[in-house]
């Protein structure tokens, strides 16, 4: 089957691509607008970018009508963001926190997400997530420029809080513990278990 992109539209092009790009991490993102409300919010178009400087980055797609989410906003507003990586256990939070919010509610305490206060930057993390990664803006980028769809949101890595019970003997998160959700497409999730992972070391 040949699929001309061409011939779409943008949610029929997203489908094919979020179905078939997958697993996707999802970045659970925290942040504090200009006002001191908190935000939190997932976004599945994440990735690791470089680790010099470390970098991380969030691609949050517009609002119909263009608008900005809440997310962008804040970052732009402060200049700074937490990427929480969630397991199995805050499924029901993280979706929960998908939804479309009016910009004066806090989603920790509307869905139930316990917060704990980062060290480096004003946003709180997630309490119990896997991971939280405290950024400050590195790059803020709209794309594609002449009629965006979404921000590029580079994050530079200041601090990383992890659970400790992930470490292994040489101090570094053991991969056959770390059981992480992902994004499928549709209403799919999955997480990183060990069930189905196998090691397979690089060429010499």
């Amino acid at each position: 089957m040949l699929i001309d992109f061409a011939d779409l539209k943008p949610a029929q092009a997203y489908a094919w691509m979020a179905s078939l790009i997958v697993p996707r991490p999802i970045a659970w993102v925290s942040t504090v607008s200009a006002a001191g409300v908190r935000n939190l919010a997932p976004f599945s178009f994440f990735q690791m970018v470089t680790s010099k400087p470390p970098t991380l980055l969030v691609c949050p797609l517009l609002q119909r009508g263009g608008a900005p989410k809440d997310t962008l906003a804040n970052i732009r507003a402060t200049g700074e963001f937490v990427v929480n990586l969630a397991g199995p256990a805050h499924a029901e939070a993280l979706n929960a926190t998908s939804s479309a919010f009016d910009a004066g509610v806090d989603e920790f305490t509307a869905c139930g997400v316990e917060a704990a206060p980062s060290r480096l930057v004003a946003a709180p993390r997630v309490a119990g997530a896997v991971a939280s990664f405290e950024c400050r803006l590195a790059r803020l980028a709209p794309y594609p420029e002449e009629a965006p769809s979404c921000h590029l949101v580079f994050g530079q890595v200041l601090a990383a809080h992890v659970d400790d019970s992930l470490l292994g003997a040489d101090g570094l998160p053991d991969a056959g513990q770390v059981d992480l959700l992902f994004r499928m497409g549709g209403d799919w999730y999955g997480s990183t278990g060990p069930g189905a992972n196998f090691t397979l070391p690089r060429p010499a």
